[in-house]
């Protein structure tokens, strides 16, 4: 997750939503952390499950961190007067649980799946495109983790 996050770090643009999905415990926290390191944020990243949005000064951009989980509905991100940052034009905008507000999200989106593989340890990521998120920038983001490969055997 950490390989992942760090090249989507550093490959995102102004106004790039990621949609991370996932069950509990599955790594969307730590795929943004290290996307956020990338980015240039300096200090911790908590999750922002009580606050819903954490905002993320970076060396060029700044990461907007959403946790969806305790709304219920799209109408309490409008009521918070939050779907602003989705996109955001001065940042990248992650977000865990989308699908706790999924008529706000926007279709220009990348989505990033995450499952436990069968041994209940590894992960299985599947990388979705959405609109100008498109399979070009799923290359780059891969050719960049092959770039950047610490561990190869991985």
């Amino acid at each position: 997750m950490r390989r992942l996050g760090a090249s989507l770090g550093a490959c995102v643009r102004a106004g790039d939503v990621v949609l991370l999905r996932g069950e509990m415990g599955a790594g969307k926290s730590v795929l943004t952390r290290a996307a956020a390191k990338a980015m240039g944020v300096e200090g911790p990243v908590p999750s922002p499950t009580f606050t819903i949005l954490n905002i993320h000064e970076g060396r060029a951009l700044r990461l907007y961190h959403f946790d969806l989980y305790r709304l219920e509905d799209a109408d309490a991100l409008y009521e918070m007067g939050l779907e602003e940052y989705i996109p955001a034009p001065d940042g990248a905008s992650f977000i865990e649980w989308p699908e706790r507000a999924e008529e706000a999200m926007p279709g220009d989106a990348l989505t990033v799946v995450i499952a436990y593989a069968a041994d209940g340890e590894a992960r299985h990521v599947e990388l979705i495109p959405g609109g100008a998120f498109d399979e070009a920038r799923i290359e780059e983001i891969l050719r960049h983790m092959e770039a950047h490969d610490e561990y190869p055997d991985d």
